[in-house]
């Protein structure tokens, strides 16, 4: 993460809106009202390393920014069996937009500090921000949700969400490497071709390609891209995209990050939440006969719990215990989930 830039005699004045209202509103609040949160848990990071606030104490922290979602808006950026209303969104994501309105801010100010320095014009570089959880924890919803708030910051409009789901090996790799069980490992993923298209992307290179990925198929979409083209904020969202190679000298996409978020929560939580959208989706996407997983909509709920269960036990639940939860220390904001999957504490990175 960038902090507040600073240099020598060279003054270039911050952007004037740097902690104004989104676009096309006015800095008043919203009738909407704090709610309050059960018990916290341990804190899991090292004391002194971050400030904690429980919900309450992080909402206030919104100060005057409008709430610029209706209730409308959520159906689209809400996921499966994931509770997302107004409260959670004025409560967690507002204060947070805020804070990241304000990293963009410094961070495109120390950009300019260096051009200046360098004789050269001032060239737009893309803050890129890093979303980091577990399978089923909710972490798609938030991306969206930052997406949608910071689209609406007058200084960066241009938000681009993508997923590194797009990047994961198509299946027929992953078979000849034994790696089907392993899906959604770091070693699934073509993390050259992910760390190639950040690099790009935060070069200010036009219409990067991003791969697509198919939940209906469970593959890539090997002639369907989309492109990337000059954002001013890049979100990635993805499984491992914490992850560093401890001793490597190549890069890892979480090199090109200015910040990062991991939403957390119980594994306990996490499992029954998995559990809850693969019923889900039994009676939903798994019936479609073009579902990878078409073989599960015919299971009773018993069954399918116990092949839920199964699968969690022996692929999801390991990735998040071996590869996921350990990168959690290296985030910058931590959103810690209740029983509930609503916020109830956010952990805030000092040094």
């Amino acid at each position: 993460m960038q902090s507040s830039p600073g240099a020598g005699r060279v003054e270039v004045a911050p952007p004037p809106t740097a902690d104004a209202a989104p676009s096309g509103t006015t800095a008043t609040p919203d009738p909407t009202t704090v709610t309050g949160v059960g018990p916290s848990r341990p804190a899991p990071v090292r004391p002194g390393v971050w400030v904690e606030f429980e919900r309450a104490e992080w909402a206030r922290l919104r100060a005057a920014t409008p709430l610029t979602l209706r209730d409308s808006d959520l159906d689209e950026l809400r996921g499966l069996n994931t509770a997302l209303d107004l409260h959670e969104v004025a409560d967690v994501y507002l204060p947070l937009s805020r804070l990241l309105n304000l990293y963009v801010a410094a961070t495109q100010n120390l950009h300019r500090v260096t051009d200046v320095f360098l004789g050269g014009p001032a060239d737009k570089v893309p803050f890129v921000i890093g979303i980091a959880g577990s399978v089923a924890v909710g972490k798609s919803t938030t991306a969206r949700v930052m997406q949608a708030l910071l689209s609406r910051w007058p200084d960066h409009p241009h938000v681009e969400l993508v997923t590194t789901d797009g990047f994961l090996k198509p299946n027929a790799q992953l078979a000849a490497e034994g790696l089907m069980e392993r899906k959604g490992f770091p070693e699934s993923y073509d993390q050259r071709s992910l760390v190639d298209f950040v690099a790009r992307v935060k070069s200010g290179e036009n219409d990067v390609e991003v791969p697509t990925y198919s939940h209906l198929t469970y593959d890539v979409r090997g002639d369907v891209h989309t492109t990337v083209s000059r954002p001013d904020v890049l979100i990635v969202e993805g499984l491992n995209v914490l992850q560093t190679g401890m001793g490597s000298s190549r890069a890892f996409v979480s090199d090109f990050f200015d910040v990062s978020i991991y939403v957390d929560a119980d594994p306990d939580d996490i499992r029954r939440w998995y559990r809850d959208r693969f019923l889900t989706l039994r009676e939903t996407a798994f019936a479609d006969p073009r579902s990878f997983f078409r073989k599960y909509a015919d299971l009773d709920v018993a069954e399918a719990r116990v092949v839920a269960d199964d699968i969690w036990d022996r692929i999801n639940g390991p990735n998040l215990q071996l590869n996921i939860a350990p990168t959690r220390s290296r985030a910058d904001v931590i959103l810690t989930k209740g029983p509930e999957h609503g916020v109830e504490r956010v952990q805030l990175r000092k040094i």
